[in-house]
């Protein structure tokens, strides 16, 4: 990679992890993009299928280690696609070890905080679709976010808050049911359950 691109990883990424990406994203060609936010995905990996490369995408709201491990995630896609191609489950165990394969070489290379780093070795062990699966880990990463990548969550939400989604729908914060929130909507006044993780705005309290 040129040094331009480094510089511009590095705006995003934690400093000791912008040689490795780098590395993997030279050796792999990959066309590589960082886009605005998107509500239903962190990241994403397109095989070079319509494309002449293999395309990697991570949203850029997110904080440097919730983006360095998307990073990770997408390109164990990648090798899992190299190898398997499409035989195999997306997140079946051909992916599980190979991410648990990078995510040891970056824990190795000391870039996350100890509790993070602690959290991680316990959640590669048999790891989630996405981050935002693993509550314990996406609670830490959250620890972590700061300015822009700053959210609050359903859960952060006193009882009886009103809060707004990221769709503009407005409901009325509830009791928790195990381990979603049964919240009320302002607009039909229906029960819909919330994962405690959910960004939201507050609305009133």
């Amino acid at each position: 990679m040129h040094g331009k691109d480094k510089q511009i990883l590095a705006s995003y990424l934690p400093e000791k992890a912008v040689d490795i990406v780098s590395t993997w994203i030279k050796n792999k060609n990959i066309h590589f993009k960082i886009t605005k936010n998107r509500k239903t995905k962190l990241g994403d990996y397109r095989p070079p299928i319509q494309h002449t490369n293999h395309r990697i995408s991570v949203n850029h709201n997110l904080n440097p280690y919730a983006f360095l491990i998307t990073f990770v995630h997408e390109y164990a896609h990648l090798l899992v696609f190299e190898e398997h191609k499409n035989r195999v489950l997306p997140h079946g165990s051909e992916w599980k070890n190979t991410y648990k394969i990078l995510m040891r070489e970056v824990l190795d290379a000391g870039i996350f905080p100890d509790d993070l780093a602690h959290v991680l070795e316990i959640s590669i062990r048999n790891s989630k679709a996405s981050s935002v699966s693993d509550l314990h880990l996406s609670r830490m990463l959250h620890k972590y976010d700061t300015g822009e990548t700053q959210q609050l969550r359903v859960e952060d939400l006193p009882g009886n808050a009103v809060f707004e989604t990221q769709t503009g729908k407005r409901f009325l914060k509830g009791e928790k049911q195990r381990i979603r929130y049964k919240c009320r909507s302002v607009d039909n006044g229906r029960i819909y359950l919330f994962h405690p993780l959910t960004p939201v705005t507050l609305v009133e309290n």
